[in-house]
């Protein structure tokens, strides 16, 4: 865990220990004031991060995402008011400076018949020998889930051989990004592929004690960086090349792992439009796939009815940035 190395290194861990002693996470809040913290030890003069300018200064020269800076300022602003409430300081310096206007984000969103490619590509690259089927799989695996569970990546990296209860078909995910466990069923297809998995698993590891659901090595589970270079490996085979795009004020995002989740949610829902069923009955039902605590988040799907409304809505945005 990287220090504070600034003048205000004190309170800013007295602050890390207050938060988390009222129950936080505190890598939300710690590595936005780890931004803040450098900035500081730049800063010569110690008065000036009392006053509001040296914070317009501080956000106009951090190069991120306007959702970034507003983060780093969120937790900045919050020490502020813990120092004040403390009566360290009498008044939040940032109290009045305004947040970065945030762009609207438009994920890419697969096609049912985009993901079927997708995952054709991915069972099309298994090498099929000893050394390297195996990790193969496990990598294949990973990734069908994300297209049809709605997984988070880092979700099944961490599923233990426990977690797969092969008689219900369903895998138990312990504390997700809500701090929330939850437990799915699985497709019948994805099953009987973690059930083909784990036989030739037995048959070709003598002595395994590697205690995670799929491998990457010796006692070792696959890594998430290893994950994304399959995935888009397997996007460029199937020709998609999206880049990201920022057209005024909305973000047209590329292919990445996390798209499969969005596209798994958006998916179900025009699915079940074309049933004539009410999207409301099934918000709680992809609420608890999703791992969502309130069904806001998950409402969040209907801005993106589909993959083609999205493709549509990218190509309006560059024509009126044409004819402007």
């Amino acid at each position: 865990m990287k220090p504070f190395k600034s003048f205000l290194s004190k309170e800013l861990e007295a602050f890390i220990a207050y938060r988390q002693g009222l129950g936080y996470c505190i890598n939300y809040i710690r590595d936005p004031l780890l931004v803040f913290d450098r900035y500081v030890n730049q800063c010569s003069d110690h008065s000036a991060i009392l006053q509001p300018q040296f914070y317009l200064k501080f956000r106009n020269e951090l190069k991120r995402e306007p959702s970034s800076v507003n983060s780093i300022l969120y937790a900045v602003r919050c020490f502020f008011e813990y120092l004040r409430r403390k009566q360290d300081h009498l008044k939040n310096p940032l109290k009045d400076v305004p947040c970065l206007p945030i762009r609207a984000f438009i994920p890419f969103v697969f096609s049912p018949e985009q993901v079927d490619q997708l995952i054709d590509a991915l069972c099309n690259r298994l090498r099929h020998n000893k050394q390297f089927f195996l990790k193969d799989l496990s990598e294949y695996l990973v990734i069908l889930l994300l297209a049809r569970c709605g997984l988070r990546i880092n979700e099944p990296l961490r599923l233990k051989l426990k977690d797969y209860r092969p008689d219900e078909k369903s895998i138990y995910i312990e504390k997700t990004k809500f701090k929330k466990d939850r437990l799915i069923p699985v497709p019948k297809s994805v099953a009987e592929t973690i059930d083909n998995y784990l036989s030739i698993r037995a048959e070709l590891l003598e002595n395994d004690i590697n205690p995670y659901l799929f491998i990457g090595g010796e006692q070792k589970r696959l890594k998430d960086h290893r994950i994304r270079f399959v995935f888009h490996e397997a996007v460029s085979h199937i020709g998609i090349s999206r880049t990201r795009q920022i057209i005024g004020n909305t973000i047209f995002g590329k292919p990445t792992p996390h798209c499969l989740r969005h596209s798994f949610a958006i998916n179900m829902l025009k699915s079940a439009i074309a049933r004539k069923q009410s999207p409301q009955n099934v918000l709680p039902v992809l609420a608890t796939y999703l791992g969502h605590v309130e069904y806001r988040h998950t409402m969040k799907y209907l801005k993106v009815v589909d993959a083609q409304s999205g493709v549509s809505l990218l190509n309006f945005a560059g024509t009126q940035r044409e004819e402007a």
